[in-house]
């Protein structure tokens, strides 16, 4: 039994403020510290479940925020960037489920420090339809044969999981009052809640099905300002929608990460152009 965890930080119980989520900030260490523990409690909770083997993989930003140190020592980690696959790197067809901790609600939601990949993204739509990364990484793991069994979070993103993912146990460890504010449980009580639901989730592994993979995939993301899209445009197969957004169709969930990274890239590349045009005026 092989269970892989993919943790992202803006939804640990705890963590509401841009400064707990940006290297640097203030609150930065607390949520790393934060982090640490909600992903020891699901590996505790997969291997009390019957787990042989657990992969984590560090997902949120630089992708380098656990303290590897207080991890469980019986779990591996992935960390670092950029990798092929992003939040969803490593995820083979060995794995009999994944987790997904510490998740939050898409971009053009109301929902805690909600967004898509990247903040610089307004809009973030898979066929039509506003998408959360959990979507994405699950709709990955379904092309590898890995259903999704287990999402943590705000309430938000719970919701979303729920509907998505037949047979997902979910632990909503915060309400959203806003978008940098949140009604949050104790991260000791979190941790228990997870840790019962991923003990749960690989125990019942065989009520979880997979996510459906549509034949058409067909991305389409807004940004802040012209420039990103406009390189976005000399990408081979993107459109533009309008001044803002850009639009592609992919052939593979391969693809479709693929086109996310690139897309992150280059709009970042954005950013910084502009903030310096701005700056030598």
């Amino acid at each position: 039994m092989k269970v892989y965890i993919s943790v992202d930080m803006e939804g640990i119980s705890g963590v509401a403020t841009y400064d707990q989520i940006i290297r640097g900030g203030s609150g930065y260490p607390r949520a790393q510290a934060l982090m640490t523990a909600e992903t020891n409690a699901a590996v505790e909770g997969a291997f009390e479940g019957g787990a042989t083997e657990v992969l984590v993989n560090d997902s949120h930003g630089t992708m380098n925020n656990l303290l590897h140190e207080d991890l469980d020592p019986r779990a591996r980690v992935i960390f670092g960037n950029p990798t092929a696959f992003c939040m969803a790197e490593g995820l083979t067809s060995d794995f009999d489920v994944a987790f997904y901790i510490g998740y939050h609600a898409p971009a053009g939601v109301e929902g805690l420090l909600a967004h898509s990949f990247s903040g610089l993204f307004t809009s973030f739509k898979l066929n039509g339809e506003i998408a959360s990364e959990a979507s994405i990484n699950g709709l990955f793991a379904a092309t590898r044969g890995v259903p999704v069994g287990l999402v943590t979070g705000d309430d938000v993103i719970c919701d979303i999981a729920e509907r998505e993912f037949p047979g997902v146990l979910t632990v909503p460890v915060k309400i959203a009052h806003g978008f940098q504010a949140a009604n949050s449980l104790s991260p000791t009580y979190a941790r228990a809640a997870i840790r019962k639901s991923a003990r749960a989730a690989v125990q019942g592994v065989e009520k979880t099905r997979l996510l459906p993979v549509p034949d058409r995939l067909r991305l389409e993301i807004g940004f802040q300002n012209p420039l990103a899209a406009e390189l976005l445009e000399a990408v081979p197969g993107v459109s533009r929608v309008s001044n803002l957004v850009i639009a592609r169709e992919v052939e593979s969930a391969e693809d479709l990460l693929g086109m996310i990274g690139t897309t992150y890239e280059l709009a970042a590349v954005a950013a910084k152009t502009m903030f310096l045009r701005e700056s030598l005026k």
